[in-house]
């Protein structure tokens, strides 16, 4: 019974991440943000907010591993899952972007 409740918790959790990402989604593309912060703060952010992921991910495992009250094994793999694809993520824009410097890079001028 107890699976039967973390694993609705979970499914809950994920339709609440995706109407999130759904309603940020609708708001960037319907007003364009004109913050002034340039492509280098964003990519810095998108970084640091992977590395927070990342460590909190570990602290919570580390809760885990020692035995402390109040940590569920489903909270530390939806944590560590997090964590995995989020790095993912960011990798595959990092290439991307090395991509993209090489293709100009041989472009005639």
């Amino acid at each position: 019974m107890s699976q039967g409740i973390e694993f609705n918790r979970l499914m809950l959790d994920m339709r609440s991440m995706q109407m999130d990402a759904m309603s940020a989604s609708k708001s960037t593309a319907a007003v364009p943000e004109m913050s002034g912060s340039s492509f280098s703060d964003m990519l810095g952010q998108a970084v640091n907010k992977v590395n927070d992921t990342q460590q909190a991910s570990s602290q919570l495992a580390n809760a885990f591993e020692i035995g402390k009250s109040g940590v569920d094994l489903t909270d530390v793999m939806v944590s560590s899952q997090k964590a995995s694809v989020s790095f993912q993520a960011l990798t595959q824009v990092r290439n991307k972007l090395v991509q993209a410097y090489q293709d100009i890079m041989q472009m005639p001028v």
